[in-house]
């Protein structure tokens, strides 16, 4: 295990060019990146595309996850395959019909590097992209090499662990929803746990940030997707995404997605008016005045917390209208909806989690690359 000195900056796996640019030679790469795959150890930010071509690297393509290469598209927008602007190469989607890299698209590759920014939570999608690279991967013979980043989550684990019958691309491992890994750390956990569907073995490979704990607070350089602009949102967003598949605004088409809640119906001091912007094009109640919570100064959480979920289930006029089809899916279990039904407190549903956090927090230290 990896012992950081948490007074130094963190230097990200991407930043370590001595250690991982001999083991490219010169293979064939394919790189999975988004906007976030960018050095940010200088006061100007570089891609991890435009590197790579100025070293000389035999980069031939790129694949993107949700939200696309430049992070701009919606949350379950369907990406197209293009061609990247400035290097000219292709970039091949893997959202949508084809999460999964086939194996003519892998044709000639060596060596398959990934660095995307994560944020820790099991329903945010990059992990599940993860999960299908390393699964293609292995089929194919290919090595995978992550370039590791901190995971602004990584200071708590909590929340229901998935059970099977509520597998879906967000949420495809028996995790809770805030695992407290880094990239690196949940991908030796899927080889190591044999979740990838192949007899092959995945040769697999990560590069750890250096002077990091899961302890050390983090704040994210850029966006990690449209609708995370800030640390508040980032911390808050595996509590409010269980507001998501209700009838309830989590602030989605406002300066402040993440860090509020509300509907047009309750009353209250505080309101805010979705509007269609990059990023969130159709809100949910576009153009009305909602009314709700402002979380925006929130105390930062190292739960995931059930208040504000409770809270808006009570005030919901139509209660049996709250619970929408994709809400088992994100919570990774039925018995949350039917727990907050019978009226049972934070407190004891929170216990109920107990046994199969701790099975799970027993699996994960085995994997783990960071204090």
């Amino acid at each position: 295990m990896c012992r950081a000195q948490t007074l130094e900056k963190p230097l990200m796996g991407v930043e370590q060019t001595s250690v991982y640019l001999p083991l490219l030679g010169t293979q064939n790469i394919a790189l999975v990146t988004n906007q976030t795959g960018v050095f940010t150890n200088s006061s100007s930010q570089t891609h991890m595309v435009d590197s790579l071509v100025s070293l000389g690297v035999n980069l031939k393509k790129i694949f993107a996850p949700e939200h696309g290469f430049r992070g701009k598209a919606d949350a379950g927008e369907h990406v197209i395959n293009g061609l990247d602007v400035s290097t000219g190469l292709p970039i091949i989607s893997l959202y949508g019909s084809n999460k999964k890299p086939t194996n003519k698209q892998l044709e000639g590759i060596g060596l398959l590097i990934f660095d995307i920014q994560d944020v820790g939570a099991r329903f945010y999608t990059y992990i599940s992209t993860l999960h299908y690279v390393l699964e293609a991967a292995a089929e194919n013979n290919i090595a995978v090499l992550v370039l590791d980043r901190p995971n602004p989550n990584g200071h708590f684990v909590d929340g229901p662990v998935l059970e099977k019958d509520c597998q879906s691309f967000v949420g495809m491992h028996p995790v809770p929803i805030v695992h407290g890994m880094t990239v690196g750390e949940y991908a030796k956990m899927i080889v190591g746990e044999q979740w990838i569907d192949t007899d092959k073995k995945c040769d697999l490979k990560v590069i750890p940030v250096k002077n990091y704990t899961h302890q050390t607070p983090y704040s994210l350089p850029i966006k990690p997707s449209p609708n995370l602009p800030n640390d508040q949102a980032v911390n808050l967003y595996p509590t409010l995404c269980l507001l998501e598949p209700t009838p309830v605004s989590i602030g989605r088409g406002t300066v402040f997605p993440f860090q509020v809640y509300g509907i047009p119906q309750w009353e209250g001091s505080f309101s805010f008016v979705p509007k269609s912007i990059s990023g969130a094009r159709y809100p949910k109640f576009e153009n009305q005045v909602c009314y709700g919570v402002d979380l925006r100064n929130a105390k930062k959480l190292s739960k995931v917390s059930l208040e504000w979920l409770i809270a808006a289930y009570e005030a919901y006029p139509e209660k049996d209208a709250f619970f929408t089809s994709g809400f088992d899916r994100i919570a990774g279990t039925k018995k949350l909806q039917e727990q907050i039904k019978k009226g049972m407190d934070e407190d004891a549903i929170r216990a109920s989690w107990e046994p199969e956090l701790n099975r799970y927090k027993s699996m994960r230290k085995y994997y783990l690359l960071y204090d």
